[in-house]
């Protein structure tokens, strides 16, 4: 099971079933708002600061899985892909 969450040369990967796309996350932030209320009682924010938040659980939408859930090396633009049956030229 993992909480971090990828970045720019990561992604998310099922060990179970090699799903590299669908994922339900759940997640929580805490922010800052400023919120403008007009003389009808009608809220509109204005200003957003995040000032926290992390993820709790990733969950494969193939298969389900959430104990399987790995970052991994994105792969590099125009390489052939590392893992045969997912993409590549096996």
């Amino acid at each position: 099971m993992t909480s971090a969450v990828p970045d720019a040369r990561s992604r998310w990967r099922c060990a179970h079933c090699g799903n590299l796309t669908r994922f339900d996350v759940v997640r929580t932030t805490q922010v800052r708002e400023f919120w403008h209320v007009d003389l009808a009682g009608e809220p509109v924010v204005e200003e957003s600061e995040l000032l926290g938040g992390g993820v709790q659980t990733v969950t494969c939408r193939w298969c389900g899985a959430s104990d399987a859930i790995e970052i991994v090396a994105r792969p590099e633009p125009g390489a052939p892909e590392a893992e045969p049956g997912l993409g590549g030229t096996p």
